[in-house]
C-alpha cells in the first residue's frame, strides 16, 4: 500500500469514531516524531500492538479487499507473566465495496459489534479437522444471547447494536450491506496475535508492504521504535 492510501484510511476511520462519540486515548494522537522520544513506560502499547493497523492482506486494492482497525487494549499471549490481561478490544471499518476476508482463529473468541452505520454481513461457516472449510455442515451462531443454527455460508446481518460471537474455528468474513453506508464495528475479544491466530481460506498476508511516497499521518503498530536509552 502507499503511505498516502493509508494515511487517508486512518483519518476515515478516526472521523467515524468521532461521528459516533467514541473517544480514544491520548496515544492515538502520538505522531511519528513523538514517537522516537517515547521511553519504556509505553512499552505496553508496543509489545501488545495497540493502536493503528491497516490491512490489504497484501491484495494491493484496499478499496476491495482491506480493513482498518485501531486497538485499544490487548493483553500478550506469549508474555502473560508481564501482561495479565487475557482480553481485548478494538474499533473496526469497513467501507462500501470492501471486502475483509474468510479466516479464523485457534486460540481467540470474540463478539463482534456493530457500533454504528450500515448494516455489517458476516458469513459463518465450520473448519474442519484438517483446518479447511466446511461447506456443508450447519453452524451454530449466538447473536445478543440467542442460539441460531443457520447453513454453512449463511451471511449474518448486523443492523446497528446488533453482535455476535464468533467462536474458535468459526471461519467468518466481513461485507458491508450494499446501499446501507460504511460501518464502525467493535471487536471485544480474548487476547489479540496478529502474527499468530489468523488462519486465511484462501491463505494471505496480515501487514501490508508499505511504498513510502508521503510522510506517516500516524506509525501503524507494528512500527513503532524501540525505547530510546536513557
Amino acid at each position: 500500500m502507499k503511505r498516502s492510501e493509508i494515511n487517508r484510511a486512518l483519518k476515515e476511520l478516526e472521523q467515524m469514531i468521532a461521528e459516533y462519540k467514541y473517544y480514544l486515548p491520548k496515544f492515538a494522537d502520538f505522531t511519528p516524531e513523538e514517537w522516537q522520544t517515547k521511553g519504556h513506560e509505553f512499552d505496553e502499547i508496543r509489545d501488545n500492538m495497540l493502536g493503528w493497523d491497516i490491512t490489504d492482506y497484501g491484495m494491493g486494492d484496499f478499496n476491495k479487499i482491506g480493513f482498518s482497525l485501531f486497538t485499544v487494549r490487548n493483553g500478550n499471549l506469549k508474555m502473560q507473566e508481564k501482561y495479565k490481561k487475557p482480553y481485548a478490544e478494538k474499533f473496526l471499518y469497513l467501507k462500501e465495496g470492501q471486502y475483509a476476508l474468510n479466516h479464523f482463529h485457534w486460540y481467540k473468541m470474540e463478539d463482534i459489534i456493530n457500533r454504528g452505520g450500515g448494516n455489517l454481513l458476516i458469513r459463518v461457516y465450520n473448519s474442519l479437522p484438517d483446518e479447511a472449510v466446511d461447506k456443508e455442515g450447519d453452524v451454530t451462531v449466538h447473536i445478543d444471547g440467542e442460539v441460531r443454527t443457520v447453513p454453512a455460508g449463511t451471511q449474518v446481518k448486523l443492523e446497528p447494536g446488533m453482535s455476535i460471537t464468533i467462536m474458535q474455528g468459526m471461519y467468518h468474513d466481513f461485507e458491508v450491506e450494499p446501499g446501507s453506508g460504511a460501518v464502525l464495528i467493535g471487536e471485544v475479544s480474548q487476547c489479540n496475535d496478529d502474527n499468530t491466530d489468523n488462519c486465511f481460506n484462501p491463505p494471505a498476508g496480515r501487514f501490508p508492504e508499505i511504498e513510502e511516497d508521503e510522510a506517516p499521518y500516524r506509525l501503524l503498530c507494528n512500527e513503532y521504535p524501540e525505547a530510546p536509552d536513557k
